[in-house]
């Protein structure tokens, strides 16, 4: 998917970097309720989210009712990454980004994708526990780099409109106040281990969102941002290397982490696509391909357990040889047990000689890459790692994925035609590579 750079346009379109001093401070919900804003007003807003994340894009897509897309320029490529926002220029009316951690954090921060692809940056404060402080945060985000444009400033959690005009007073003439949400709106979403629960679990997600476009529109100051120039890219062709290829993929609440990058690349490649559920009891679809992806297991393991019909399934395709890409929960599944935080043992496919324990804490995070094959010069698949779990594996060691700070991380192991791990792929980095998983030729 590397675009042709010999042959691009430019394309224009208003967008927003919305990054903030620290996780926690509420970037997630002022992107969702810019984009339920301007969605409600029938522009078309297309959101990014920074970094590997699976969570908030579930809500971002919720909020903008369009596919959200992960941009982090070592996982998916710079080149690739700017493609995407050419392409969503060409088609929206607004642009979204949001960032990862505090604004200046990691190795591809909210700074740098605002920086390299030249986006003004809206910088959300938790202002809950703050007064004139406010600004002395604010300003040093302005400041900190000089290749950063700053929007405007907007405050979260504040206790009054009396809060909000200290906060207001705080700022130097050079920065916009772009309004606030107030505390205790009902906004809060709740959490989990690995975050936020999924968009899917909230029945009322809608009124919340109508509520956070309300409560913006009632404090906010947002504009439609200044449009910026893209580079629209030619992007080289991508091979058919799937066509006649079904793949039956996993997806439920329990199946759940999937980049939209990397659907669209699979149906790119010519592949068909089936989905089914195994917490709704479905079989498994007549397929040659079978993909587990991440999510909650240990949430199911009851439920899991008892579609027997489909262990029996799986183990008939593995037998035959038919490849089976799984990741993290994926990988879980296809285990001999799963062990929940309550000691709860679950019985899970059986597949792989392996056992898997929940923790209490985080085990492994971070982005990685693994080499598939070391005789290979372009054997390389990126992709991230979160998971509180611990596996003892009997099987065969593929490779050791290396952490983008060169540790290394649990195996990818591999079975017949199964390739299990911990880590969730991002598949257009090396689509040649992903093509041979899923044809069984790893």
């Amino acid at each position: 998917m590397n675009p042709d750079i010999s042959n691009s346009t430019k394309v224009c379109c208003p967008a927003l970097v919305v990054a903030a001093p620290s996780s926690g401070s509420g970037k997630t919900t002022v992107v969702a309720a810019i984009a339920r804003y301007f969605t409600n007003q029938g522009k078309r807003v297309r959101v990014f989210k920074t970094g590997p994340d699976f969570i908030d894009p579930d809500f971002l897509a919720f909020a903008s009712r369009h596919p959200v897309y992960q941009l982090d320029f070592w996982m998916c490529g710079e080149e690739h990454c700017k493609a995407m926002i050419a392409k969503a220029a060409q088609q929206a009316d607004l642009i979204l980004i949001e960032g990862v951690m505090g604004m200046f954090d990691g190795q591809c921060s909210s700074a740098d994708i605002a920086a390299t692809l030249g986006i003004p940056v809206l910088a959300v404060i938790d202002a809950g526990a703050m007064a004139q402080t406010f600004g002395a945060i604010a300003y040093g985000l302005a400041h900190f780099r000089s290749d950063i444009d700053m929007y405007g400033v907007f405050a979260n959690r504040v206790g009054s409109s009396a809060h909000a005009q200290m906060l207001k007073d705080s700022l130097p003439h050079s920065l916009a106040f772009c309004g606030y949400l107030p505390k205790n709106s009902g906004l809060t979403l709740p959490e989990r281990h690995l975050g936020l629960v999924r968009a899917s679990e909230l029945d009322d997600l809608d009124q919340r969102l109508d509520l956070a476009a309300a409560l913006l529109a009632e404090h906010g100051d947002i504009h439609m941002p200044p449009a910026i120039e893209f580079e629209a890219l030619a992007e080289n062709p991508i091979p058919r290397q799937l066509v006649g290829v079904t793949i039956a993929i996993a997806r439920d609440n329990t199946f759940c982490f999937l980049y939209q990058a990397n659907l669209e690349l699979l149906e790119q490649m010519g592949a068909k696509i089936v989905y089914f559920s195994p917490l709704a009891r479905e079989g498994l679809p007549d397929c040659d391909a079978l993909y587990l992806p991440g999510g909650y297991p240990e949430l199911y393991l009851d439920k899991l357990a008892s579609n027997t019909q489909l262990y029996a399934q799986i183990a008939q395709h593995i037998e035959t040889n038919k490849p089976v890409l799984a990741e993290c929960g994926g990988m879980l599944f296809l285990n001999k047990t799963l062990t929940d935080c309550s000691d709860q043992i679950g019985d899970m496919c059986g597949v792989l000689d392996a056992h898997s324990r929940m923790e209490n804490s985080l085990q492994a995070l971070g982005l990685v890459e693994g080499v598939f094959e070391a005789s290979l010069h372009d054997a390389a698949l990126r992709g991230h790692t979160f998971h509180y779990s611990k596996t003892d594996s009997n099987e065969e060691v593929l490779c050791h994925p290396i952490s983008q700070r060169g540790k290394k991380l649990d195996p990818v192991w591999i079975h017949r035609k199964v390739v299990a791990s911990y880590v969730h792929w991002y598949f257009p980095y090396n689509a040649a590579l992903t093509a041979k998983i899923f044809k069984g030729e790893i």
